[in-house]
């Protein structure tokens, strides 16, 4: 499966089932700081960024909130997402 996982003003396109809310805060928490040559959380490995997606593949869509707004062009794609039907999930660290 493939989906969008948007925080703040930065997106990941993401190789994975849909993450719970829990589990895409702390994604979000690992992939928005760089770690060179850091490793993975066990709990997280079930997901990956991919660099290379259609649009038409993305099957679902976390929101966690963030540093900045979301930008226009993830605006546009999540009401692309929702005009197909796909469920939005949005998350906050108070959730």
């Amino acid at each position: 499966m493939v989906g969008i996982l948007a925080h703040g003003g930065n997106h990941f396109i993401v190789r994975g089932p849909p993450p719970s809310r829990a589990d895409a805060l702390r994604l979000a928490r690992h992939w928005s700081i760089i770690q060179i040559g850091g490793r993975t959380p066990p709990g997280l490995k079930r997901w990956r960024i991919s660099t290379r997606e259609f649009r038409e593949d993305l099957e679902w869509a976390v929101v966690v909130e963030g540093e900045g707004d979301i930008t226009a062009a993830v605006a546009q794609l999540l009401a692309e997402l929702a005009a197909r039907g796909i469920v939005i999930q949005y998350a906050s660290p108070d959730d």
